[in-house]
């Protein structure tokens, strides 16, 4: 009996030598049963501290600047928030912040002053560079549709540049410019007249991207955030992203669209020649509603206190319910609506192409005062303090009163006006063929000549302003600079 003990305590010995072996090696493979002998945790334990010390070392904390810097003036933003993570920093007068930050890593930068729109940007830093830059913009200096506002008033109250003004760069867009350049965040977005889009440098002039839409464009594009809303002869609606002007959507109407986009609340509102009237939802990607014109439209809409305002080859100036499409409103002149109306002081200012004429209306609906100009309007008309700059094909661009009508001073632009008057700074521009003018809003007395023009003339942002030719783009900016 003894000796059977003895053989089944030895057998049971070696069964469970056996398997702790077997529970060893399983472990070792990376199984999930038995217990790791001392001598394998303890290297696994190192190796892992061996990790750990080798990323310290890799994404050691280094002391980073990030500057903050206005990027339409290039001037440095003291005040400025500067935020990563838990950390946080104000700018000093040269516009520098310091964090502490790990190296190599990137990491969101959130940047805000007063004034400005709020920038979130992924920064690396690496240990031969330590310092970022980080531009903010005011919503207040940008260009983001044609006529500068929903009013389309061709205004642009914030700016502040004035003649005279020296050449930075020019850059041949390949095709004629009908319509100007919209200016966002530093780069201008423009569409010619065989279809090609493209994005270039404010301040370098340099192309960005460029995208061929191989179809005939009359209309600027508009900046909704991210993107880039473009109508073409073709009928389509284009979405881009501004980044790299890659498409995201297209809409077909089915009819040229010679109206430029005016965006509110993501809703695009244009008229088509056949008549139409859209109000595309761009969030939804269907259209709102439709409004039944008659006539062919080329006039873009203007939107103002919840109505929608536009002109037809009817004659008519239709004000329709921005929400339903519904008709508020008509106004009748006397001849077809070619040029785009213009919507402040309670008023609305309607250019005449056959007409030869520039109407007012109250924006309820009663005709205020109607000019005959001598020729054809086929030019935008501009409005600033209660004064309406409007040109024709007598080649006189006028000043008139806004309540009244009455002229109150007119200059030669040295050729038939086609596009629309711009005001800037006190400084009102009229384009001709070949030649662009700024006189003094007030007085009328010539400040400026260019050498180069077609239709509208200038667009810009708070650095530079853009002056238009046939088919070339140039940046100019004050002398004094």
């Amino acid at each position: 009996m003894r000796l059977r003990r003895v053989v089944v305590l030895l057998v049971l010995a070696g069964l469970t030598a056996g398997c702790g072996g077997l529970l060893a090696a399983t472990w070792d493979r990376g199984g999930s049963e038995g217990t790791a002998p001392a001598r394998t945790v303890r290297h696994v334990k190192k190796h892992r501290k061996h990790v750990k010390r080798h990323h310290a070392r890799r994404l050691r904390r280094v002391q980073a600047s990030i500057s903050v810097v206005d990027g339409d003036t290039r001037t440095p933003i003291r005040g400025a928030v500067v935020r990563t993570g838990r950390r946080r920093d104000v700018t000093n007068w040269g516009g520098r912040s310091v964090l502490r930050v790990r190296s190599s890593r990137p990491f969101r930068v959130t940047a805000s002053a007063r004034g400005y729109a709020t920038r979130t940007e992924r920064k690396t830093f690496h240990r031969e560079r330590h310092w970022r830059t980080v531009f903010l913009y005011r919503p207040e200096l940008q260009w983001p549709i044609y006529g500068a506002t929903a009013h389309r008033t061709q205004f642009q109250r914030h700016i502040r540049l004035r003649p005279p003004f020296r050449k930075v760069w020019s850059r041949g867009m390949g095709g004629l410019i009908e319509f100007p350049a919209v200016v966002y965040e530093g780069t201008a977005y423009v569409g010619n007249s065989s279809g090609t889009v493209s994005a270039v440098s404010v301040g370098s002039g340099d192309r960005l991207w460029r995208h061929k839409l191989k179809t005939l464009m009359a209309s600027s594009p508009a900046v909704l955030g991210t993107r880039l809303v473009i109508h073409d002869m073709s009928g389509r609606v284009w979405v881009l992203r501004r980044s790299d002007g890659g498409i995201l959507h297209h809409y077909f109407i089915g009819s040229p669209i010679e109206s430029s986009p005016v965006i509110v609340n993501g809703i695009d509102y244009f008229g088509a020649w056949n008549g139409e009237i859209y109000a595309l939802d761009l969030r939804r990607g269907r259209i709102h509603w439709t409004y039944h014109s008659g006539y062919k439209i080329t006039s873009s809409a203007a939107v103002a206190g919840g109505t929608v305002y536009i002109g037809d080859y009817g004659g008519r100036l239709l004000a329709l319910n921005a929400r339903s499409g519904r008709a508020r409103w008509s106004g009748s002149v006397n001849g077809r609506i070619y040029g785009t109306q213009a919507v402040a002081g309670g008023r609305v200012f309607v250019p005449s192409s056959s007409g030869n004429s520039l109407t007012a209306f109250s924006t309820g609906g009663r005709e205020l005062w109607s000019r005959g100009l001598g020729a054809y309007v086929y030019s935008s008309p501009a409005v600033w303090r209660d004064r309406v700059y409007v040109g024709s094909y007598t080649g006189l661009l006028y000043c008139l009163s806004a309540r009244s009508g009455a002229t109150l001073w007119a200059r030669s632009a040295g050729g038939r006006i086609s596009g629309a008057a711009v005001v800037v700074d006190g400084v009102v521009y009229a384009g001709t063929k070949g030649q662009i003018i700024g006189a003094s809003a007030r007085s009328g007395r010539l400040l400026f000549t260019f050498p180069h023009g077609d239709y509208v003339p200038v667009s810009g942002n708070g650095g530079r302003l853009l002056f238009h030719g046939y088919s070339r783009l140039y940046a100019l900016e004050p002398r004094r600079r």
